[in-house]
């Protein structure tokens, strides 16, 4: 296979894969050298950095994909979310991915000391949009879950590994180019996710409004008491005293005399 039949093949690979590939599938689907794959890759990787070249193979989650070009980001874009809605997260969900990313294996407890919420609700909706994945247990009491970053938090974010990771300054202009510009942040609106991820304080209000609310509905349990005791002495007449029999004992032997 000569160099250009190779780069043809490389590139027509990492096309149609969804996920990276990397030097070790491209070696063994191509049937060369690793060192020749990766001559052969680097020089399709320098190939489409041309400016006339509307996307790139960009190294990336340890392998190779295509990806548009950032400065065709939003006409891309725009085309895309007329197909179908952007990923949206809300701020809570955005700032405990960041809390992952970067403090990353960490406990549920741990980022609830850090954002000072409960973070069950957002750690649930990171993980159905597969943005982190456990990590297996912290050995101390209770093991509780490790959560990290995943493979398509790298690729949705654009990065090769978590070296790459910006500032925390950077990280929300990242996101939101990432996640689709200002909509990738969606607005907060009351939902599980934000009652779960309420502060607890607010949460221990919504709990005694709640309460407050259902008491009102239902009758108070003395006042219940005082219903049944009502009834029961209505239908079950009062036991006679001793005095009353003896009395009764003797006006019925004064009559038969």
């Amino acid at each position: 296979m000569t160099n250009e039949e190779r780069k043809a093949a490389l590139e027509a690979i990492i096309y149609a894969a969804d996920e990276p590939a990397t030097i070790e599938q491209l070696a063994s689907a191509l049937g060369d050298e690793k060192l020749a794959v990766q001559a052969s890759l680097d020089e399709l990787v320098a190939s489409y950095a041309a400016e006339e070249r509307g996307v790139e193979v960009r190294a990336v989650a340890g392998g190779y994909k295509m990806y548009t070009k950032p400065q065709h980001h939003d006409v891309v874009r725009r085309f895309i979310k007329s197909l179908r809605p952007p990923l949206r997260l809300t701020m809570p969900a955005l700032e405990t991915l960041a809390v992952i990313a970067y403090k990353q294996p960490v406990t549920a407890p741990e980022i609830g000391e850090i954002r000072s919420v409960n973070t069950s609700g957002v750690l649930k909706t990171l993980l159905d949009k597969r943005l982190i994945t456990t990590a297996g247990r912290k050995e101390v009491i209770g093991r509780p879950i490790l959560y990290k970053t995943s493979k398509e938090f790298l690729m949705r974010f654009g990065l090769s590994d978590l070296d790459e990771l910006p500032s925390l300054k950077e990280f929300e202009a990242l996101a939101r180019e990432a996640l689709g510009s200002d909509e990738g942040v969606a607005p907060s609106e009351t939902s599980d996710e934000s009652v779960l991820d309420a502060p607890r304080d607010s949460a221990a209000e919504a709990t005694a409004e709640l309460t407050e609310q259902v008491s009102e509905t239902l009758p108070e349990e003395g006042a219940i008491e005082s219903q049944a005791s009502e009834e029961a002495n209505a239908e079950v007449p009062a036991p006679e005293s001793a005095e009353q029999t003896d009395e009764e004992a003797h006006k019925t032997a004064a009559a038969g005399e």
